[in-house]
């Protein structure tokens, strides 16, 4: 109001100067006064603790454990980011979070119960998380203003993303579900997944802006799913040639939205595929 009444005297009035906005009342902060690292730093050791006690303490329920580690972490990331996400509210920010605890919970729960390898997985859960809510933070920023750190944001992610996706598709196909449902399941992981890797390129506001890429490319990756549901191999060399069917799709988009899809950039890709097939065909364990 005040700004609408100002311009109307500057009609009046072409010299007369603004307000001081010093004069102006401070914003009421609903948040602790403590800087954006910090409460990136209590989050993340505050669900790395959880991640490392629920072995311990939940053991009997997995599943509940890993949705719950999921939302607290989003949760966390929304008051972490309250003051950017009142400018720029978008829910594609919270994808990824929510799909790395997610991964880390039910892959944890898969290896070895041992003291030192659930230490190392917690380590690396929490260098994944604090730079993960660094990258988010800058995406939100990044799709105000231009900035620098954007291209490293975007490697940090899609490393992430690649490590999420693996620990997911191991999970489910350890599971030795019937067809359908697993088929089901990589449609969804990589229906959710490939909407937060392209929004980190495109910085789309709109929840269902590539939904048209998201639909192809998470059908193709549930087809590959299908075909290899009878393939006779171990569960982890299929989640590892199915990360490389992500990271070739994935990566082949983010070339085509920043107008860098060259043949030589194909050819990279494609050699990425012809070594995991070869390393699929290696680790097969043919019947005679």
């Amino acid at each position: 109001m005040k700004r609408i009444l100002f311009r109307l005297r500057r009609i009046i009035d072409p010299y007369a100067k603004e307000p001081d906005s010093k004069l102006k009342k401070p914003r009421k902060k609903l948040l602790l006064n403590i800087s954006k690292r910090q409460k990136f730093i209590i989050s993340v050791a505050f669900l790395s603790v959880g991640l490392f006690a629920s072995e311990y303490i939940f053991a009997n329920y997995t599943l509940v454990i890993a949705f719950l580690l999921g939302i607290l972490t989003d949760v966390c990331l929304f008051v972490s980011l309250y003051n950017d996400l009142q400018e720029e509210l978008t829910l594609k920010a919270f994808i990824l979070p929510f799909l790395c605890s997610l991964s880390f919970s039910l892959f944890f729960f898969l290896t070895p119960a041992r003291f030192i390898s659930r230490v190392i997985l917690t380590s690396l859960y929490a260098i994944a998380l604090y730079s993960l809510f660094l990258s988010e933070n800058i995406f939100l920023v990044a799709s105000v203003r231009t900035i620098a750190l954007l291209n490293s944001a975007r490697i940090v992610t899609f490393v992430i993303t690649l490590v999420s996706y693996f620990f997911l598709s191991n999970t489910i196909l350890s599971f030795r579900l019937s067809l359908l449902p697993t088929v089901g399941l990589f449609f969804i992981i990589s229906a959710v997944t490939l909407l937060h890797a392209l929004w980190t390129y495109t910085l789309e506001r709109n929840l269902l802006s590539e939904k048209e890429w998201v639909g192809v490319l998470s059908l193709c990756l549930a087809e590959l799913a299908a075909i290899f549901w009878f393939w006779p191999t171990v569960p982890t060399v299929l989640a590892l040639f199915l990360t490389s069917a992500l990271y070739i799709f994935t990566g082949l988009s983010h070339m085509w939205f920043d107008k860098r899809l060259f043949r030589g950039v194909i050819w990279e890709y494609a050699w990425v595929g012809v070594f995991a097939t070869i390393l699929l065909f290696w680790f097969t364990h043919w019947q005679g």
